[in-house]
Formats: structure tokens, sequence, C-alpha cells
């Protein structure tokens, strides 16, 4: 029930940031200023199962769509394991970085400085991690412009959905993060994958509309790595993982291949993330200025629940209104606690119905098979 109250306020936040919502302190005219729904993925470490548009895998199947095999490594020998943890540890260097770079780009193609775009335009962002078959990280990001004081003020004349496109764009290539050599593993140039996706959201004629993106987001905000089949807490000993049998063959070597790095690079963590295949950022991020706040969020439930308390008991709905400020009871008295066996299994059908239909509910909104990624 929690994972369920989490997606549904990160829904409600990332939807605030496309469409405005008066009541969350985000003006209406926010919808149009110019914004893009990109995806940035990881680069290659080696062929995996996959169903390409040809229909065919390059070991020769046509792998159903949930064929277990999908994102594993054709050839496990030479699968770049380490490479692949690596990346996802370095994720969140990945995207500050592209965020520098995304700046610079921007303010080249406007035809001013740096500083001069910090005066005139605000960048906004709100992005999730999502786990691929093969166990890599990519982002989904709403990056918007703005005012230079936010959602409620007006963007440049220049800024447009298609020179943001082509910045975010350029960006995703100049982005390098060293990983210096240790032991017997080399140093290597991280950088993010051939394939960055930008499309514009809800203006006329575009297939993205805003409750279908703040509905993919929510989606993956409460997801881990299930994907992959790893884990779900973190490991102790390297030992344990035999005590997994249904454990993954490819989750099982990149789980090791975070052991045997984490002793060269003990300031990355990779043991005491292994669980996550090395990621070690947050799930949904945003920057300040993008939406409303979870805290926020929270409070607004806090005072419908409230309010919607003291109607039924009578009382005003606000407090205020009230004659006096205290509410005195003479007594208490011992009523008892939790349900008979007959209401438990009422209320978790109940339960279990409600689930069921917010699931159906929000895959329908989030089922854009054009934005799925998984296993290329």
């Amino acid at each position: 029930s929690c994972a369920w109250t989490y997606a549904g306020d990160a829904y409600h936040l990332i939807r605030a940031g496309l469409t405005g919502d008066p009541r969350m302190g985000i003006p209406d005219a926010v919808r149009v200023h110019p914004g893009v729904f990109a995806t940035l993925t990881a680069p290659s470490f080696g062929p995996v199962h996959n169903r390409p548009e040809t229909g065919r895998c390059r070991c020769g199947a046509a792998h159903a769509e949930d064929a277990p095999e999908l994102g594993t490594a054709l050839d496990p020998a030479t699968y770049d394991y380490a490479g692949a943890v690596l990346w996802n540890n370095h994720a969140g260097d990945l995207w500050r970085r592209f965020t520098i770079y995304l700046r610079r780009e921007i303010a080249a193609r406007a035809g001013i400085t740096q500083s001069t775009l910090r005066e005139v335009c605000r960048i906004s962002f709100g992005k999730v991690a999502e786990f691929q078959k093969r166990g890599a990280i990519h982002f989904h990001a709403i990056v918007r412009l703005d005012g230079p004081a936010g959602p409620g003020d007006t963007p440049p004349a220049w800024a447009s959905t298609a020179l943001l496109g082509d910045a975010i764009r350029s960006a995703a290539t100049r982005v390098r993060v060293l990983v210096p050599a240790a032991g017997d593993f080399p140093a290597r140039v991280l950088r993010w994958g051939s394939q960055v996706d930008v499309r514009a959201i809800g203006t006329d004629g575009q297939e993205l509309t805003e409750q279908a993106v703040a509905a993919y987001v929510a989606k993956y905000a409460t997801k881990a790595a299930e994907s992959t089949g790893t884990v779900d807490r973190r490991i102790g000993e390297l030992s344990e993982l035999d005590k997994r049998p249904g454990l993954p063959g490819h989750t099982r070597r990149m789980i090791q291949a975070c052991h045997a790095l984490d002793q060269h690079y003990p300031d990355r963590k990779l043991w005491a993330w292994a669980h996550m295949l090395g990621f070690r950022g947050h799930f949904l991020t945003k920057s300040r200025h993008y939406s409303s706040t979870f805290a926020e969020r929270r409070q607004v439930r806090a005072d419908f629940r409230a309010r919607q308390e003291r109607r039924e008991r009578g009382l005003p709905e606000d407090p205020g209104d009230a004659e006096g400020s205290t509410l005195v009871l003479a007594h208490w008295t011992y009523a008892g606690h939790g349900h008979t066996p007959g209401e438990s299994w009422l209320a978790a059908t109940i339960a279990k119905e409600i689930r069921l239909n917010r699931e159906t509910a929000r895959e329908a909104l989030a089922d854009m098979p054009a934005l799925e990624t998984e296993g290329r």
C-alpha cells in the first residue's frame, strides 16, 4: 500500500510539472512551456538475446515477449560484466555531467553566455531510472524550459522544443566519466549509449500525452531491479548466492563482478549495492523548481483526512470555525481492536480488488510500447 501511495504521489508530481496544478503552486501556463520526454540509455557491453524488428535474435530464435533468456548475454565468456556494473555505479555521475553540458549547449544555441542563461531561463527536469532486462540502467526524463523564476515565469522567445531536443542530443554525446585502472581492471571511459530518444510532449499532433508520460514515470518510481531477477536486499557474503538456485546466471555474474571490483574501487561501494547491480542512485529525482515536493503531497493528504474525519464527526471542517480551540473528552473507555475473522477476510478481499483495479488502470495509461528499449 505504501508503494501505491508513493507511485500516486509521483504521478501527481510529474503531471503537475507538465500540465500545471494551482493547488500545488504550479500555474496552468506551464503546459505551453517547451518540454520533451528524453530517454538516455547505457552503451553495449556485449550482444544479448533480444527481439529485434526483424523478428529473430542473433541466436536464430524468435523469442516470446516473456522469454527468460531475453537480456542475457549470448556469450557470457566475452560479455563485459565489469563494465556493466561500473556503468550502473556511475550513472548518477553521467546524469550530473549531462545536466552541465545541457546548459552549455542551450546557451550556445541561444547565442548567450551561461551566466546570461541563468538570468533569462531555467532548466527543470524530473527523471526516473529503469532497469533494462540486461541489467543496465537507463533514464527517462521530462526536461522543461521556464523563465528564470521557474514554472510561473514565461521562458524567453528563443526557447523552443526543437532547440531543447537538439541540445539534449548534443549534450549526451559529449558526456565522459573516466574510471581509472585498478588491479587487473583497465581504465575506462564511460559514455551514454547511442540510443538517445527525444519526443515532444502534449503538443498538437504528438503521440505522447501528459497523462501517459506521468503514468509511465510513476510506474517505475517504485520499481527496483525486479526485471533482472536479482535479490531484494543487500548481500552479506558471496556464498549467499549459492542458496539462491533460481538466481539467473546473467544476474549472478553481475553480482560477482561487483564483489570482484569492490576491493579495487572501495569508494564506489559496489558490494554494498551489488543487489542493485552496482546502481546506488535514487529511482526518482527532480530539480527543485520542476514541481511540488513529496512532503507537500503528504501534507495535502493528511489535511484531507483530517477534514474528512471532522466532517464525519459533525465538527466544522476548518477547526478555526469551531468555538474555542480545545475539544475535551470527559473519559476514555476501551472499545476493542482489530477485525473479527470475517471482517479480516472481507477487508483483504476489498484491498486485493482495489490493487488489481489500480494496476490495470495504470498499466493501460503506461502502455507505450514505442518507449520500451528492453533488451537492446
